[in-house]
């Protein structure tokens, strides 16, 4: 006989009002941990809209089963616990009717059941569909304030989740499908270009690399960081107040994005510069140039002023010097924990950092025959601050030192004849003459005498190390700092600094640049160059030390490990022998100090290395630098996104391409005889034996 299930027909609840008097909160209730929204905000979201759902109740029974006339409340215990605040902030009537649904004890399922229940099978709301709720709440009228005060979040949370809601309708599709993480969308956020955002969604469906800062990089390119020393000379606003725009996605803290304007950006930067730079053309300058940027080497060939003083009043000179002792001493009390300083010496060092700042910012004081002469470049530095390199003499305004000497006149060869020197007329020349005034030798005498005295000069010198170091240095500072017109000497020895025309964007802010102008700056503010007793003088009077690192600055600063090419026809100046020996002595030295180009601090870039080669070559320095696995990770990728992913890549590898690299000093040793292989335990080599 067949038998059919019959199954039962699901009974509901009713919903009835019970004072609020008679409710008390249930042990039966399985959630302890406090949960993330807080009674407060609870009750206040109750108190403005009422409650939206009613409380699961149960009849409270005594010992002896009968109802007590008060109700528990298992499931619901945080609303209960949100009007029971408002009951004692007088807000809500003791008596006030509590909309609930009284469950049967009978019914066989407990009230921790219930409890549970009603906690594990609420689904959390997805990200998602709040931004799109908060986006009607904002199309139907309500302001980012007050949404925010409605939903307890900040109003700067709001705009967040509204840009959010902003994004294509392709990538909120993605994100809740799962295509898409949290902090992915956010990223696309960084502009409103819905086609934008959609194509690089779609380059990275294809690809390996979804991370948020590549999505960011992708949608920004051409932009300009925010960090970008002209950003940070002109100001965001002022940029932003003549109309340029500025991307930024939910990651950006204020002060940072990227500006999308470059002319623009580029031009207000440099009539601000234009501006600030009246004043120091209005010092008396003979010339003032004025740029962003200046290569390195772009004072090459000019002479630079030695300043009268550091343009400081006595009284601003003592407070300098106070100010520099005392951040000495308080960098001395806490070097052993910098970054964790008290308020107060943290606030102090600033003070102090900025007074010198401004005391440093006063011109130096030059001679006004040399200011009329002289001129001044004007450009940013590296620390996004003007910069200003005053007292620079062109050759072709430097003063001129007199007629040009004629040979015999003491010019020439160095030959010359003081007073009183007999001189010698040629075979034939009639030495006879109306009156008795001296006559000049003969040149081809005066250089064979001048001949002997060079070869007496050479001996003698090379007897006596520290005149020769003397007469080296003398004419390595008067070739380095000076304006190289009329410079000659007796030493056929010559140092230029050699101007390096085809450079990277980035090399005048490079750390070697920065540490050669600091101390080429530090010696030519000492050495008067314009003074060859007056150089002699302090040349010859310096301590060992100071020579020492005075020869070797000049010496290092006439280096050029340039390679360049070669004219195959041998025009040019540099043959391929010379070309070749200079490298290859360029390795030598680098191998003498120890180069690293790493530690230098250069690292490879899409802009200085990684666009200009083929993508094999940047595979090649990936998987030297960072590994195989590394390397088959970009090997896919077009050229573009392969060198800017490599270009993370490498930023902590300390790879550098090879012809940055110092060859290996140390030769391989030659192998070692037998005799000497087979020691004995001792160390000793066995003796030989003749007989064997």
């Amino acid at each position: 006989m067949l038998v059919t299930k019959t199954q039962m027909k699901v009974v509901l609840g009713s919903v009835r009002d019970i004072p609020f008097d008679k409710l008390v909160p249930s042990k039966s209730n399985v959630r302890r941990v406090k949960p993330g929204v807080s009674i407060e905000d609870l009750a206040e979201d109750i108190a403005r809209r009422g409650l939206v759902s009613a409380l699961a109740v149960r009849a409270l029974r005594d010992d002896a089963g009968v109802d007590t006339g008060s109700f528990e409340v298992p499931a619901g215990g945080r609303r209960f616990q949100a009007l029971q605040r408002l009951v004692k902030a007088k807000r809500l009537a003791r008596t006030a009717p509590v909309p609930c649904i009284v469950k049967d004890g009978d019914s066989g399922i407990s009230a921790e059941d219930d409890s549970l229940a009603e906690n594990v099978h609420r689904v959390a709301l997805h990200p998602l569909d709040q931004f799109r709720a908060f986006k009607v709440l904002a199309d139907q009228g309500q302001g980012d304030e007050e949404i925010a005060a409605n939903w307890f979040v900040t109003p700067a949370v709001v705009r967040q989740r509204l840009r959010l809601a902003a994004v294509s309708p392709t990538l909120l599709d993605g994100y809740a499908e799962d295509m898409l993480t949290l902090d992915q969308l956010m990223a696309f956020t960084v502009t409103t270009d819905h086609d934008r955002q959609l194509q690089v969604f779609e380059r990275i469906q294809s690809g390996w690399n979804k991370e948020p800062y590549y999505i960011r990089s992708l949608l920004t390119q051409g932009a300009i960081d925010a960090r970008d020393r002209r950003v940070r000379y002109l100001g965001i606003a002022a940029y932003e107040a003549a109309g340029g725009t500025v991307l930024r996605d939910l990651f950006t803290e204020d002060g940072d994005g990227w500006l999308d304007d470059a002319l623009l950006l580029d031009r207000l930067a440099l009539e601000k510069l234009q501006g600030e730079a009246a004043p120091v053309a209005a010092e008396g300058w003979r010339w003032v140039e004025i740029a962003l940027d200046f290569p390195y080497g772009h004072q090459t060939g000019l002479r630079r002023l030695i300043a009268l003083g550091s343009g400081l009043a006595t009284d601003e000179e003592a407070q300098r010097e106070a100010l520099q002792a005392e951040l000495e001493q308080l960098e001395a009390d806490y070097a052993d924990d910098p970054d964790d300083l008290p308020e107060a010496v943290d606030r102090r060092l600033s003070e102090i950092e900025a007074a010198l700042d401004r005391l440093d910012s006063i011109p130096a004081r030059f001679d006004d025959d040399d200011r009329a002469r002289a001129g001044v470049f004007v450009s940013l530095g590296g620390d996004g601050r003007m910069r200003v390199e005053r007292g620079f003499v062109r050759p072709e305004d430097e003063e001129a030192a007199g007629p040009p000497l004629e040979a015999g006149d003491g010019g020439g060869d160095g030959a010359g004849r003081s007073e009183g020197q007999e001189s010698r007329g040629d075979p034939g020349e009639d030495d006879s003459s109306e009156d008795d005034a001296p006559k000049p030798l003969p040149e081809r005498l005066v250089a064979e005498l001048t001949a002997h005295r060079t070869l007496a000069l050479r001996d003698a010198v090379a007897q006596v190390p520290e005149v020769a170091l003397t007469l080296l240095l003398h004419k390595l500072v008067r070739d380095l700092f000076g304006s190289g017109v009329g410079v000659g000497g007796c030493l056929d020895v010559a140092a230029r600094p050699t101007y390096l025309p085809v450079q990277a964007a980035d090399l005048n802010d490079s750390a070697s640049a920065q540490a050669i102008a600091a101390r080429h700056a530090h010696w030519g503010d000492r050495l008067p160059v314009d003074d060859d007793d007056a150089l002699w003088t302090l040349l010859a009077t310096m301590a060992d030390e100071e020579r020492a690192a005075l020869l070797a600055h000049c010496v290092g600063s006439a280096v050029n490990a340039r390679w360049e090419k070669v004219d195959r026809y041998g025009g040019g100046s540099l043959s391929s022998l010379g070309l070749a020996n200079r490298i290859a002595q360029a390795d030598r030295l680098a191998q003498a100090v120890a180069l690293d180009l790493a530690e230098t601090g250069w690292r490879p870039t899409v802009a200085n290395y990684l666009s200009q080669v083929t993508k094999p070559q940047i595979i090649a320095a990936v998987r030297e630098g960072v590994g195989e696995m590394a390397a088959q990770l970009i090997d896919h990728l077009k050229k573009p996104d392969m060198a800017r992913e490599a270009e993370r890549l490498l930023a902590e590898s300390n790879w550098v391409p090879g012809p940055l690299r110092t060859p290996d000093a140390s030769p391989a040793e030659p192998p070692l005889p037998d005799f000497l292989v087979d020691a004995d335990e001792d160390g000793s080599a066995p003796l030989a034996i003749a007989a064997e």
